[in-house]
């Protein structure tokens, strides 16, 4: 049998393969998991330290505005610091946002040394680490990009998912230990160093190139909004992406009030919620880099409608024995959605305009999640825990049957702009022109 026909083993026949054997990324992925379990512990030491530095009778309304400063300014962000980062590289885009969020994380524990860390300036340094937040992560997924043919851009978004899921199963337990041991301010300069790492890794690892385009002219601040706006599949996209995390943001407020008040349970029970809803994640995450043959456009819409179905149990009133495993259900179908719809906007624009419009994606969702939550309040208090979850899963099955109905009356049901290259796997190779080969990624 000649060489060429002969089947490949595991792991060579594994989607993750080209990913993680790519001479650069293999070099990029070490850091990013160091920098993800940095921030997996960072989800428990930023709201344990805003505990203890806020007075005594405004400390869950500090505990709400620190959480909010580590993510929301990343949407003042993209506007900002637009205009000097148009035809930078993903690595440039992603390193650059490390080293800011290491330096103003590090800041904490330098100002608790000197004995000046109040809950204003603590506020304020996790608003200062959050600014570039948009812009790293629209550089890690050109990263992948540049230097990735399109075949291999679903893996590597869920490579980059696995990771981040991962950290989150592992992060938090391991804050708990270090918290008890040594206090949340020194969590935060592990997390701070855990940057540093990163921001060395894409230094070394990739090289510095400036990418310029002099034939594509674009708006400065807003061209990743411009961008958008004129690709309409790009901005339904964006449309059914804020909508689906809109619709998860009340589960916030009303799982926790639920497990207390219908089922009478600990926060234990509680707690095994969000440990189901990690493991599906994680086994999503896994699975999400074989749907590469899939067609995106209905896997996007699908994960949408099966994410509201599996959601169902939450509402209706099932024991924790079905409504457990429904969330892990959950967990498993949410996990592949950032790599599908990631892929999508690869898809859909030249690598140039790529970071602005993944820039001004992450600058409208990041604000859906909070805005969700802000909503799940009043809706809680005002016809319960369980019936916000079960009108949540049934809006949220409500939004992919539009979607999908809206995408077949567009008559594109498996295309991104109309390129019918994109509908069929067996294309593959006939990507955008501007998405380099393997042999042009190496000598990138």
């Amino acid at each position: 049998m000649p060489p060429e026909t002969v089947p490949l083993r595991f792991p060579r026949s594994s989607p993750y393969w080209p990913v993680v054997s790519h001479p650069l990324l293999r070099r990029v992925l070490p850091g990013l998991a160091v920098s993800a379990l940095g921030d997996g512990m960072a989800l428990i030491a930023v709201t344990w330290l805003a505990l203890q530095l806020a007075p005594p009778g405004q400390r869950g309304t500090w505990t709400a505005v620190a959480v909010a400063a580590y993510t929301l300014p990343s949407a003042a962000g993209t506007m900002i610091f637009g205009r000097f980062l148009i035809g930078r590289s993903g690595a440039q885009l992603a390193g650059w946002d490390a080293i800011l969020r290491a330096a103003a994380l590090a800041a904490i524990p330098a100002a608790h040394l000197f004995g000046a860390l109040s809950i204003g300036l603590y506020v304020a340094l996790l608003a200062a680490a959050s600014l570039l937040r948009s812009w790293g992560s629209a550089g890690r997924f050109t990263l992948v990009t540049e230097l990735l043919p399109q075949r291999h851009h679903l893996p590597a978004n869920a490579m980059l998912a696995i990771i981040g899921d991962a950290a989150t199963i592992i992060g938090p337990p391991l804050a708990g230990i270090l918290i008890s041991w040594a206090g949340p301010v020194w969590v935060i300069a592990i997390d701070a160093v855990t940057f540093a790492v990163l921001a060395l890794t894409y230094r070394l690892a990739v090289p510095a190139v400036k990418r310029t385009d002099p034939t594509e002219t674009v708006t400065p601040s807003t061209a990743g909004f411009g961008i958008i706006r004129h690709n309409r599949s790009l901005l339904g996209l964006l449309a059914l992406t804020f909508g689906f995390f809109f619709l998860f943001g009340p589960f916030y407020v009303a799982m926790p009030v639920l497990v207390t008040e219908d089922l009478h349970a600990s926060a234990t029970t509680l707690g095994l919620y969000y440990t189901a809803f990690g493991a599906g994640s994680l086994l999503g995450g896994l699975a999400t880099g074989y749907l590469h043959r899939w067609p995106l456009w209905p896997t996007t819409i699908g994960i949408v409608v099966g994410f509201g179905v599996a959601m169902l149990p939450l509402g209706l009133d099932t024991p924790v024995g079905l409504s457990l495993p429904a969330f892990a259900l959950a967990g498993l179908i949410w996990a592949p959605y950032m790599s599908t719809s990631m892929a999508l906007f690869q898809r859909s624009t030249t690598t140039t305009k790529l970071p602005q419009a993944l820039a001004a994606n992450s600058a409208v969702t990041v604000l859906a999640v909070p805005l969700g939550t802000m909503l799940g309040g009043p809706l809680t208090t005002g016809i319960g825990a369980r019936q916000t979850l079960l009108l949540c899963a049934a809006a949220t099955i409500a939004l992919g049957v539009v979607a999908a109905g809206l995408t077949i009356l567009s008559r594109q049901p498996l295309a991104i702009g109309g390129d019918p290259s994109l509908a069929s796997p067996a294309k593959d190779r006939q990507h955008h022109p501007d998405v380099p080969t393997d042999s042009g990624a190496v000598r990138r």
